[in-house]
């Protein structure tokens, strides 16, 4: 088996967490010879783990380009405006490509990219991690073999809980859409590749509604102060306090993706002087916390997607209604149940949950990326996630954000795309 080489651009909690621990689980598969990261910490940290040679850590994703190719692939894992210039780069030096989501958050770009592609005969592999699942690539395969007929209607929630969107929505990187993307393709692009991928059609009308309703400073109750740590009168009984997510010994779940020192110090210092310790009511986020999106496909199936922010656990919940029989499950207990109409049988799977993130999904999508290159050095593959593949999913979020802005409006997908491509 031959090692597939890397050049990470981001070490981030993707970085960190997912495609780091992958090549030291795995070092006859991937190995990671350069970084580029902004924050000191980070990049030292990677450079030290994988042995990186310091004349291949950066500090900037542009200087990975200086040295042309040095590597078979390039994991672009950067925050979401820095996505397109590296990749349209990346595939003109001849790399492959595994590409964080959304591919950008602009349309016209996302259409660039698949193009560019294409054109260059790469691998370029989207991180849709949730189709490589055994819970969602179990239930596309009942779908596939005709349990449930012709799909008529799916349903699909997306719940994020309160203690993900207060950290990565309202206090994190994720916060603003003027600096990174809209929470319907930062988050949620995930689900609608999801409903796309299992209904199998062109997606043809879009509307959407939604709102930044709570987080908001009009609502900080009274006594509230700039950050939780600045003697606020409210935060012992305050859900979103800063003190309680931050510090859960002692596994930290939250704290480890805001400082590498867990001791009760470091996190405070992190919470003093860094963003993550600021009052959800006093924050500079605009994206929203609640947002319902409607989606009509070729042939007359049509899908919900219900996007809430206001839930204790994270959790994903799916209905597929055909005209044999429906599927429903949870993707969080690895379970779900087929009633075949003509029998009244009901069946139920079970799947396993445990290990890498996504319910699985994570460290499957990055072996057969490295399997699609090996076996495809000189050619571009249909990998189950290409930038092809995960094209409709992304034009079905910039649709919904359209018609939220307007109202509601039912928007046409072929007219958005025609405009965004003059």
């Amino acid at each position: 088996m031959k090692t597939v080489t890397a050049v990470l651009l981001g070490a981030g909690s993707r970085g960190r967490y997912i495609y780091g621990p992958y090549a030291e689980k795995h070092p006859e598969e991937l190995k990671i010879v350069a970084v580029a990261e902004p924050n000191v910490e980070r990049r030292q940290r990677m450079a030290a783990i994988h042995d990186i040679a310091p004349e291949y850590v950066y500090t900037s994703w542009e200087q990975a380009f200086e040295k042309g190719r040095i590597a078979d692939v390039m994991i672009i894992s950067t925050l979401d405006r820095l996505h397109f210039e590296p990749a349209m780069k990346a595939l003109e030096l001849g790399y492959h490509i595994l590409l964080e989501k959304p591919m950008s958050p602009l349309a016209e770009e996302c259409i660039r990219i698949e193009q560019a592609a294409l054109t260059h005969q790469r691998v370029l592999t989207v991180s849709h991690v949730l189709r490589y699942s055994p819970f969602w690539s179990g239930i596309k395969r009942c779908i596939e073999a005709g349990e449930v007929g012709t799909i008529a209607t799916i349903q699909h929630s997306e719940y994020v809980g309160y203690r993900h969107m207060t950290h990565s929505y309202v206090r994190g990187n994720w916060r603003n859409s003027a600096e990174t993307s809209p929470m319907v393709l930062a988050k949620s692009c995930h689900d609608l590749d999801i409903i796309s991928w299992l209904m199998d059609k062109p997606c043809t009308h879009v509307s959407s509604f939604g709102s930044l309703l709570h987080y908001r400073e009009e609502h900080a109750p009274e006594g509230s102060t700039a950050r939780c740590t600045d003697g606020c009168q409210v935060e012992q009984s305050c859900p979103f306090s800063a003190l309680k997510l931050y510090n859960q010994p002692p596994e930290h779940p939250w704290a480890r993706y805001i400082t590498h020192d867990l001791t009760q110090e470091g996190i405070m210092t992190a919470l003093k002087e860094g963003p993550f310790g600021r009052c959800v009511y006093h924050c500079d986020n605009n994206v929203v916390d609640h947002q319902i999106v409607n989606m009509e496909f070729a042939g007359g199936a049509n899908a919900t997607f219900t996007l809430s922010s206001f839930t204790e656990k994270e959790v994903r919940r799916v209905r597929i209604m055909g005209t044999k029989g429906e599927i429903y499950g949870d993707m969080e207990e690895g379970t779900y149940t087929l009633n075949r109409f003509e029998t009244g049988e009901q069946v139920e799977f079970h799947c396993g949950v445990a290990g890498d993130g996504h319910g699985g999904g994570d460290d499957r999508m990055v072996a057969e990326f490295l399997q699609n290159v090996r076996e495809n050095e000189n050619d571009t593959v249909s990998a189950l996630t290409s930038a092809t593949a995960s094209l409709q999913s992304h034009l079905i979020a910039f649709a919904a954000e359209e018609s939220r802005f307007l109202g509601g409006m039912t928007v046409k997908l072929s007219d958005m795309v025609q405009r965004v491509t003059v």
